[in-house]
C-alpha cells in the first residue's frame, strides 16, 4: 500500500489565510465606510483594523472604491435575508419589519447615504442584482394590495420605505422636535405611529388597501 494513501487532501493554508483576510478587511471597512463614507474613508485605518498590509487592499479589491461596494454589496446581502417583502403580515406589518430592521442595523442606512452622496461615474455595481430584488419587492406589495404592478404600486413601495427610513436616517431632525428614538419607549412609539399612519394612507390613498 502507498505510503500516503489514507492521507486526504486538505484546503491550503494560503486559502485560509486569505480568505480570514478578506474577512478581516470587510468588517474593518463596514466600520469605516459607515463612519466616514467613501471619500473620508482612510484605507491605512482600514488596514490597521483588519491587522494587514494595506496593499492587501489592492491586491483584493483593486481599490478603496471597490472594497466600499463590496461591503456595501455585503449589506443588502444580509438585509436581504432577514426581511422578506409585503407577505401574509400585509405591507402596513413590512413598515414596521423595515424600521426594526434600520434601527438595529443603522450602519445599512449610513452605507446608502454615503453611496447617494458619492459622485460616480459609472452605474451602480450589482445593478442587475438590485434591480431584481426591487423588482420582488413590489411584485409583493401589488399582490398583498391585490393590484397588478404598475407605477402607482412601486411609488407606494417607496412610500413605505420613506416612513420606516426618515426618523432614523435624519435623527438631528427628531431631536429639534423632541422624538429621542435611542429611547426604547420612544422607538416603540415611533413604531407604532408609522404603522398607524401607513393603515391610514393604505386605506384612503390611491394604492388602495392595507
Amino acid at each position: 500500500m502507498p505510503k500516503h494513501a489514507d492521507a486526504r487532501p486538505a484546503e491550503p493554508a494560503d486559502s485560509a489565510r486569505a480568505a480570514a483576510t478578506k474577512e478581516a478587511l470587510l468588517a474593518a471597512a463596514h466600520d469605516e465606510f459607515a463612519q466616514h463614507g467613501v471619500a473620508g474613508a482612510r484605507v491605512d485605518r482600514i488596514a490597521r483594523r483588519a491587522g494587514v498590509n494595506k496593499e492587501r487592499i489592492y491586491g483584493y479589491f483593486g481599490s478603496k472604491e471597490k472594497l466600499f461596494d463590496a461591503v456595501v454589496k455585503r449589506a443588502l446581502d444580509d438585509f436581504a435575508r432577514v426581511t422578506a417583502g409585503p407577505g401574509d403580515d400585509g405591507p402596513v406589518e413590512y413598515v414596521g419589519r423595515l424600521f426594526d430592521y434600520y434601527r438595529e442595523h443603522p450602519d445599512l442606512l449610513r452605507l446608502l447615504m454615503w453611496e447617494s452622496l458619492h459622485d460616480r461615474t459609472d452605474d451602480l455595481p450589482d445593478r442587475q442584482w438590485r434591480v431584481e430584488l426591487c423588482g420582488s419587492r413590489v411584485d409583493a406589495l401589488a399582490e398583498a394590495l391585490g393590484e397588478e404592478r404598475s407605477p402607482r404600486v412601486a411609488h407606494t413601495m417607496l412610500a413605505l420605505k420613506a416612513l420606516a427610513m426618515m426618523p432614523l436616517a435624519l435623527p438631528q431632525i427628531g431631536a429639534l422636535i423632541g422624538v429621542d428614538l435611542d429611547d426604547p419607549r420612544e422607538a416603540g412609539a415611533m413604531r407604532e405611529h408609522l404603522l398607524a399612519f401607513a393603515r391610514t394612507a393604505l386605506s384612503d390613498g390611491p394604492a388602495g388597501r392595507s
